[in-house]
């Protein structure tokens, strides 16, 4: 990959890692589904959380694999000790999408040294809003693979930029599959955004670290509301009210212009998923939220 390898230097400088150990693509999706087509066997049913990113199961069907659920706890945690059985692979998010629930690197680690057969995949969507990277366990597990996105915390969602990180054999394994799907590599603005923004600490700090302030005070003026929130390491917020369904609240807030996302699924049906906006939205939510409840 010439044409990338510029930002691929930059990200491996930026963790401390070689170009041999980057691959980027057309956003993490892209890697994500290149991953499932590379690392994971079909003579085995492959592990991730019951309450997940919904396109775990999407590329499972896509590509014939099969699948069993580790079942979260009653606090939204993923169990440790639910990825100790037989399996062609392993991958959830950390944090996790829609709990915002984070799993300390002490715990991923278990899960690489339990599973040394299995490709353990990271996905590391939201991990710069509250967590510490798993990028840094790479040089002692060659099972370990994380996949990051310059969506979220780097601000370039329009641009599609993605990469994974891994030891050489599982770089290369995923260059394989590329080149065998989509021998397409990112266009040069792509490339040189994300270089730059790779490179700007500065701004990436100032950037994360607002939403994380707007995050926190978002959550402690809602439980003086009567929500239930998890502790968030995500850009969303999880909530759920003991005096009003989620469902109800998700329709009255959309009738006032605040659009959230509810999900119908068990044990999460009473919870809503909100993003963390500006400063001046999260308060008009907070607003609204008081005019519901008083209502």
């Amino acid at each position: 990959m010439p044409e990338c390898d510029n930002l691929r230097e930059a990200i491996a400088c930026n963790f401390g890692l070689n170009k041999s150990n980057v691959y980027v693509g057309n956003g993490s999706d892209e890697m994500l589904a290149f991953t499932f087509l590379a690392f994971f066997k079909k003579d085995k049913p492959i592990l991730f959380p019951d309450i997940t990113y919904s396109f775990y199961p999407v590329y499972c069907e896509l590509y014939q694999i099969d699948y069993k659920l580790v079942e979260l706890d009653e606090n939204f945690d993923i169990p440790v000790d639910g990825f100790n059985r037989p399996n062609g692979g392993i991958i959830f998010p950390n944090p996790n999408a829609p709990t915002s629930k984070l799993m300390p690197l002490e715990g991923i680690g278990t899960i690489l040294n339990k599973n040394p057969e299995s490709v353990v995949v990271i996905d590391e969507a939201y991990i710069d809003f509250g967590g510490e990277s798993a990028i840094r366990l790479i040089n002692r597990y060659p099972n370990l693979l994380v996949i990051q996105t310059f969506s979220k915390s780097r601000s370039l969602a329009g641009l599609r930029i993605g990469f994974a990180a891994g030891q050489e054999h599982l770089i290369e394994a995923l260059s394989r599959i590329k080149n065998s799907v989509n021998s397409y590599v990112l266009d040069r603005v792509a490339l040189a955004s994300a270089e730059a923004a790779i490179k700007d600490v500065e701004y990436f700090n100032e950037t994360r670290h607002k939403v994380i302030c707007t995050r926190d005070r978002t959550i402690a003026e809602m439980r003086k509301l009567g929500f239930s929130i998890p502790d968030s390491a995500a850009n969303f917020i999880f909530a759920s009210h003991k005096s009003i369904g989620a469902e109800e609240l998700f329709l009255k807030l959309k009738e006032r212009g605040i659009l959230v996302r509810h999900f119908a699924s068990p044990r999460i049906e009473n919870y809503l998923r909100i993003s963390v906006g500006t400063d001046e939205e999260m308060s008009f939510l907070v607003e609204v939220l008081k005019e519901i409840l008083r209502s």
